[in-house]
């Protein structure tokens, strides 16, 4: 549908315009829209779900093959803002070091995961105003960053469907 790659452009632009601490960006942002990388990613969770025993995983995997368009966002090279609030649990933003973990990278300034956190809120709630389901989904953007669709330290992912009845709400309790 080309109306969703138009959705989630718009849901890009609500992104980048949403505010961040001090005013800088370290978002990276990624439209899918081709089926056969849809597929690829479903198909990525599935194996890892097999993999780790995760089984949400295997269940928001089948939401990725029956949706229609995907916008991930993630942060990308993200810098401490500097305040010294102790929230990322060093009492100095120089003291902060993030390591790779088994999906995304931290400790992360918290303030900087807010900034992506208002981002994805903004990206939603434009495609809720267009009346769009969408559902924001770790799982999607862990899996995402595994096969190379996005970089960052962390990534989330706000698959998108038009149908009669939404598919992200009546799933399977895991």
């Amino acid at each position: 549908m080309e109306i969703l790659k138009t959705v989630s452009e718009l849901m890009s632009l609500s992104a980048v315009t949403a505010p961040k601490a001090k005013g800088k960006s370290f978002l990276d942002i990624k439209i899918i829209t081709e089926p056969d990388i849809l597929n690829s990613l479903s198909q990525e969770m599935i194996r890892y779900c097999e993999e780790t025993g995760k089984k949400t995983f295997r269940r928001d995997g089948e939401n990725v093959k029956n949706s229609q368009a995907l916008v991930l966002i993630s942060l990308k090279d993200s810098k401490p803002v500097g305040l010294n609030c102790g929230a990322c649990g060093q009492p100095e933003c120089s003291m902060l070091k993030s390591e790779e973990g088994p999906e995304f990278k931290g400790p992360l300034c918290a303030w900087r995961l807010i900034d992506l956190g208002i981002a994805l809120g903004s990206a939603a709630k434009t495609a809720g105003l267009l009346n769009v389901d969408n559902r924001m989904m770790y799982s999607v953007g862990a899996a995402a960053k595994k096969i190379g669709l996005i970089e960052g330290d962390i990534a989330v992912g706000t698959l998108l469907s038009v149908s009669e009845k939404s598919i992200y709400f009546d799933r399977t309790p895991v």
